[in-house]
């Protein structure tokens, strides 16, 4: 008939001729999943209330906290929070020393770190690098300290570094062990010359925390204060920066810092604060030669309020009209110098 589509001998069947079974693969789809479970007999739920996790839903929630920490969100409750995560825009931050390992990457920071006597755990090297004069100079250098030598794949190199540029090398430094405060405070009292203490205020770059404590060991300082919020932290970043300083240098957490330096007033200690608008030019300063705390603030703000106020006087550092500002780390390396050549005189 005109219109039909259906023809007499048309063929019907597939050319790919029978389709294969499934090999009882099929079972699976067409088993029960069991009866759904309260959300207290979830061992991923918040609300559940037992204390055995199967390894299935460790695995589960171990797969949520690397994808988490991929797009740069926290994982969802139960799952297991690792060290060292990431901010709200996904880059990784650094975690406060205290509570994991840092790594110091690359081949020069890395021979740099060992020459300077930084204390470290563990080298590791990547499976067939090129061992060049640094590497070689590294694992000697290791080896006399008694670090242990590590070749690891490079894909565990990166996992351990956190995806930085490593060049087939990197150094586990150990957790850094701060000072209290009031202890930091007795054992300055407790030495034969006037205490001079160091306290940042706002410095966030770890560079600049290990430039200032190597300023602070070379001109005599007895000790570092850093607020525990909003401040650089001993990083891999601060212990190479301070070429080995750290290990000689008492460093405290402050958990409120005017409450610290008012403290420190109490205990008989001039507190003074570097600022471009300060009342006093350093170089006329001769309470220097007394028990004294030196502030430092970040070089974008400088002091923030509070701790301006909490200051007994403010120090300029004179410079041409040229510079406005110097860098936090600068500004308290020329600052101890003058301290410590008052106090030498």
């Amino acid at each position: 008939m005109a219109g039909n589509s259906q023809r007499r001998g048309k063929r019907t069947t597939s050319k790919k001729g029978a389709a294969q079974g499934s090999g009882g693969q099929g079972k699976k789809a067409l088993a029960g999943r069991g009866k759904t479970l309260s959300a207290g007999d979830r061992p991923w739920h918040k609300a559940y209330t037992g204390t055995d996790v199967p390894k299935k839903t460790q695995w589960k929630q171990e797969k949520e906290r690397r994808a988490a920490e991929a797009e740069g969100r926290r994982p969802k409750a139960g799952s297991p929070a690792k060290s060292g995560g990431r901010d709200k825009g996904g880059k990784r931050s650094h975690r406060d020393s205290g509570d994991g390992v840092e790594v110091i990457v690359g081949r020069n920071p890395v021979a740099e770190a060992l020459r300077a006597n930084v204390p470290g755990t563990a080298l590791y090297i990547a499976n067939g690098i090129e061992l060049d004069d640094r590497v070689r100079e590294s694992i000697r250098l290791a080896g006399n300290r008694d670090i242990a030598i590590l070749e690891v794949t490079r894909g565990e190199l990166d996992r351990l570094c956190h995806g930085a540029l490593h060049q087939g090398v990197g150094l586990q430094v150990p957790p850094f062990h701060y000072e209290t405060y009031s202890d930091l405070l007795a054992a300055s009292a407790e030495h034969p010359q006037p205490p001079l203490l160091v306290a940042l205020d706002g410095v966030t770059d770890p560079r600049n925390l290990g430039a200032i404590i190597r300023s602070a060991a070379a001109f005599g300082a007895h000790g570092i204060v850093v607020p525990q919020r909003r401040s650089a932290g001993m990083t891999a970043t601060a212990w190479r920066t301070s070429a080995g300083a750290a290990a000689r240098m008492r460093i405290a957490k402050a958990t409120n810092l005017t409450r610290s330096l008012q403290e420190a007033q109490k205990a008989g200690l001039l507190v003074a604060g570097l600022d471009a608008d300060g009342e006093v030019d350093l170089f006329d300063l001769p309470a220097a030669i007394d028990p004294m705390m030196l502030v430092v603030g970040s070089e974008g703000r400088g002091l923030s309020r509070l701790v301006g106020e909490t200051c007994d006087l403010r120090v300029r550092i004179p410079i041409t009209s040229d510079v406005e500002s110097l860098n936090a780390s600068v500004a308290a390396s020329v600052a101890l110098a003058e301290i410590q050549r008052r106090r030498s005189q």
